[in-house]
């Protein structure tokens, strides 16, 4: 297994993934820190745990978006499903490693 840090307002935490997948992990991290002040703000900077719900949903906003421009058709859709799969995958180790308040 392969550890991978990420930042997200500030703090770093580290991702467990399978050997190989360091580079996604990161690169996915990036995209959740890319939203992590839009969504801090759209949260009213209440806590991480509810900012990070935010970043969901504008990820989940994004998904939904390309499915319904994709038509949902063929290959598009195997893509979209193996996105969301991973973006769930990374919000649940998120979730696990933000300490509850």
């Amino acid at each position: 297994m392969a550890d991978v840090p990420i930042t997200l307002g500030g703090r770093t935490h580290h991702i467990a993934c399978r050997d190989g997948s360091e580079d996604q992990v990161a690169r996915l991290g990036k995209l959740l820190e890319q939203r992590w002040d839009a969504a801090k703000q759209a949260s009213g900077g209440l806590n991480d745990e509810r900012t990070l719900l935010f970043v969901a949903l504008m990820l989940a906003d994004g998904l939904d978006e390309a499915q319904r421009g994709s038509g949902g058709t063929g290959a598009d859709d195997k893509l979209i499903a193996r996105i969301g799969d991973q973006l769930e995958s990374i919000a649940l180790a998120l979730e696990q490693a933000v300490p509850k308040d």
